[in-house]
C-alpha cells in the first residue's frame, strides 16, 4: 500500500501565502511526477503545478510566477508554496503522485485526502 498525506491547509487572508506538505509513504520503489491540483465548488478538478523526477516544473497559467513547486526525493515529500492568494482560490488542494512500487515494480496513480485552502478575510 502507498499512500499521500497532504498538510498545510487553512484560512488565509487575501494576498497571503501558504506551504502545503504531501509526504509519501509505503512500498515505494521510485516517484515520478509529482503535483497539486485543487477543485473549487462546483468545479472541475485542475492542476496547479507538478514537478518529475529530475525536478522539471510545469504550472497552471494562473499560478505562474507566484507559486513554486519542489520536492525532495530522499524524503519522499513535495510542497507547494503559493504567494498572494485570491478568494477564489479557494479550493480543496489534492496532492498526486506517479508511484512504481516496490513490490510489483508497476506504476499507480496515488491521490491524497486532499486540503481545504479558504482564502477570505
Amino acid at each position: 500500500q502507498v499512500q499521500l498525506v497532504e498538510s498545510g491547509g487553512g484560512l488565509v487572508q487575501p494576498g497571503g501565502s501558504l506551504r502545503l506538505s504531501c509526504a509519501a509513504s509505503g512500498r515505494i520503489f521510485q516517484i515520478n511526477t509529482m503535483g497539486w491540483y485543487r477543485q473549487a465548488p462546483g468545479k472541475q478538478r485542475e492542476l496547479v503545478a507538478a514537478i518529475t523526477h529530475g525536478g522539471n516544473t510545469d504550472y497552471a497559467d494562473s499560478v505562474k510566477g507566484r507559486s513554486s513547486i519542489t520536492r525532495d526525493n530522499a524524503k519522499k515529500t513535495v510542497w507547494l508554496q503559493m504567494n498572494s492568494l485570491k478568494p477564489e482560490e479557494t479550493a480543496v488542494y489534492y496532492c498526486n503522485a506517479d508511484i512504481v512500487t516496490s513490490s510489483a515494480f508497476r506504476s499507480l496513480e496515488v491521490w491524497g485526502q486532499g486540503t481545504l485552502v479558504t482564502v477570505s478575510s
